[in-house]
């Protein structure tokens, strides 16, 4: 491609830039995985101070890696100045959970972050931003990060319920035989948490209604509890958590908001907008499609009484996290 025809750079911005998503991450953005073989990249990655030397390193390696479409690599441990620009924000760092510590300490813990980088976006990112929150629990952050942004559209903050929506295609793929490719309108509902509903109700296999193909005891006994633990089944299995899964998934849902659905579904978490009784303004997971830069909630779903429950359990656990950050101050009601 000519110079004349090449595009205009993005800027991502990328926090817990030592991490190990991160490193999951950083090359595959770097080589187009993520916007495309002719996109150019700069790369602004976000540390704590601690980490700025291990941040460093991972600098070193991105510019040793002579990708053709990385322009330059920034490392900063200053929000403000780490999102100054940023067309697209992946906000991949949060204070993990320990041994012994309630969801409501994570919360705690993770407000003054959140509040914080929502803050910078606000300030310092491009007119443009689009922003996903990896780092858990990923849909509260989205939404302390969103309250605390009131300019940028709330619509342009996400989070990422596309690892659920990735293990649900790969169990229904092992179950049946198929292709991950031969599955289509895979949903995931509410939450990026074990209270989480991976749907298959409206499901394909190789064009076929998932649910000809699998029985409802397969879903319910096997699929669903699958699913909704298989991040702990791989802390188990290898001793630390799914990183490069994470990462990809991360890749698969900003390249899908930036480039297109090509008409499937696939699952974010998104500001709703009050479709299939969630709350509005409750980040909370939805099948949607992408084109032309945006997302759509699929519309005119039939939810059955099974699916039903499901949705509205994860959903109450939203509103209770929603209503914690709330009182701590993080964020503003909804």
């Amino acid at each position: 491609m000519s110079a004349a025809a090449r595009p205009a750079p993005v800027t991502v911005a990328v926090t817990g830039g030592a991490g190990q998503i991160a490193y999951g991450l950083l090359f595959r953005i770097a080589s187009g995985a993520m916007l495309g073989p002719d996109t150019p990249i700069r790369l602004r990655l976000l540390e704590i101070p601690a980490a700025v030397a291990s941040l460093e390193g991972v600098a070193m390696e991105l510019e040793d890696g002579a990708f053709p479409l990385l322009e330059s690599v920034d490392i900063s441990d200053d929000p403000w100045e780490g999102f100054d620009g940023a067309n697209i924000a992946l906000l991949v760092g949060a204070r993990p959970r320990t041994a012994g510590m309630e969801r409501s300490d994570l919360l705690a813990a993770n407000g003054p972050i959140f509040t914080d980088q929502g803050a910078a976006i606000n300030a310092s990112a491009a007119d443009d931003v689009k922003v996903l929150v990896v780092g858990n629990p990923a849909n509260t952050n989205a939404y302390i990060a969103m309250s605390n942004a009131p300019d940028v559209p709330a619509e342009r903050f996400t989070a990422m319920t596309r690892l659920d929506h990735n293990r649900a295609i790969a169990q229904l793929a092992k179950k049946t035989g198929a292709a991950a490719a031969a599955i289509e309108r895979v949903a995931i509902w509410g939450n990026h948490s074990a209270t989480q509903y991976p749907d298959l109700t409206h499901a394909t296999v190789g064009g076929r209604p998932a649910l000809e193909v699998v029985d409802h005891d397969w879903v319910r006994d096997d699929f669903l509890p699958t699913v909704q633990q298989r991040g702990t089944a791989i802390i188990q299995a290898r001793g630390a958590s799914s990183a490069a899964s994470a990462a990809s998934a991360a890749i698969d849902h900003i390249h899908d908001w930036v480039l297109g659905s090509t008409g499937d579904w696939v699952s974010m978490a998104v500001p709703s907008d009050g479709s299939y009784g969630v709350p509005e303004g409750l980040i909370s997971s939805f099948p949607v499609t992408c084109a032309h830069g945006g997302y759509t909630v699929v519309p005119d779903l039939r939810i059955d009484e099974f699916s039903r429950a499901r949705i509205d359990a994860s959903v109450a656990e939203l509103a209770a996290e929603r209503d914690a950050v709330v009182d701590l101050g993080f964020a503003k009601p909804a």
